[in-house]
């Protein structure tokens, strides 16, 4: 676009990789015994995928957009506690928010929602603890005034098993209610559930039943773990939400997956599972992929994710007649 009206909002929606392979930690086979060893291994992946060197990759592609609002998707929190010696601390939106700051880029955190924590011991002596996050981003120099927030657990999660103990994968949303030249919008960022499509169904109901059930114009960000006309997207559909990708995308827009390494040569991004989805008083201008092509690899040859982001601009009808409203208030946490 050439101009852009004040009614104009860019998106970028990103599930930005939280650094290691999980499943080894839901083995069915592993033992109390062989725990410590396992988080070992996990945690060495953790350290090579080095997120200070990927944040600064993320932060070029999330720059060469400006968006307005970013949805972020696995927005770690790791503590490494070494009893000898200190904390050693991996905030990935912390590190993000610098690295963007170093490219002149202010943004700040506009809602989270805390999901799975565990803490667990390694082969070394130390203990680690993790807590996995989503979070929306405003940019601080754009004319968006943040009327509301609010930050949930779904109530629908799975339970799995590490070294035979039951352990819920906790899962949430966040939404925001932002005010621009008048009018409010929603915007609402998630991730849901990898693995069970009936408990990945669950928590959709509950974002098209709780947040998204309003007349504010809305836009949901997120990584769904879905591809299209799948039943969980089918869902969003039928809720009356549309796709920016499929209005206006050029291509398959694949953003799924890269190995859990990132050191793959050519890309494996086959799927589409992250999503920038509208409804009430939007009408989508573009959307493009970010952090998808060899370029956008750290000079270490990492890729910044294992998941490409998505970005979008779309424009809000001039409805003064669309007022901020109450409806999701029970959803607040």
């Amino acid at each position: 676009m050439n101009s852009r009206s004040k009614l104009d909002v860019s998106f970028l929606t990103w599930n930005i990789y939280q650094g290691f392979d999980v499943l080894p930690l839901f083995n069915p086979s592993l033992t109390p015994a062989q725990l410590p060893q396992v988080v070992t291994q996990v945690f060495r992946q953790f350290l090579a995928t080095n997120f200070p060197v990927r944040a600064k990759a993320i932060a070029k592609a999330i720059a060469s957009e400006k968006p307005d609002l970013i949805g972020l998707q696995e927005a770690v929190r790791v503590n490494l506690i070494i009893p000898t010696f200190r904390t050693v601390t991996y905030d990935f939106i912390e590190i993000l928010l610098e690295a963007l700051e170093e490219r002149g880029l202010k943004y700040e955190v506009a809602a989270r929602n805390n999901d799975a924590e565990a803490e667990l011991p390694d082969s070394n002596g130390n203990l680690i603890q993790f807590l996995e996050r989503d979070a929306i981003l405003i940019r601080k120099d754009h004319k968006l005034d943040v009327i509301r927030k609010q930050e949930a657990k779904f109530e629908t999660n799975l339970t799995a098993r590490i070294a035979g103990q039951p352990f819920t994968i906790f899962r949430g949303w966040s939404s925001i209610d932002v005010k621009i030249d008048g009018q409010v919008f929603r915007m609402i960022n998630t991730r849901l559930d990898p693995s069970v499509e009936a408990i990945r169904n669950a928590q959709a109901l509950e974002i098209i039943q709780g947040p998204a059930k309003t007349s504010l114009p809305v836009v949901i960000t997120g990584d769904l773990n879905a591809p299209p006309n799948s039943s969980t997207y089918t869902l969003f559909i039928n809720a009356g939400f549309k796709d920016t990708w499929n209005k206006v995308g050029e291509g398959p827009g694949f953003t799924h997956e890269q190995k859990p390494d990132l050191l793959n040569a050519i890309s494996t991004l086959i799927e589409r599972f992250d999503y920038i989805l509208f409804k009430n008083g939007w009408e989508p201008l573009e959307v493009e992929l970010v952090g998808e092509s060899q370029n956008d690899r750290t000079n270490t040859g990492l890729w910044p994710s294992d998941h490409a982001g998505v970005s979008a601009t779309l424009h809000l009808e001039d409805h003064h007649d669309h007022h901020h409203d109450g409806s999701s208030d029970e959803c607040s946490s």
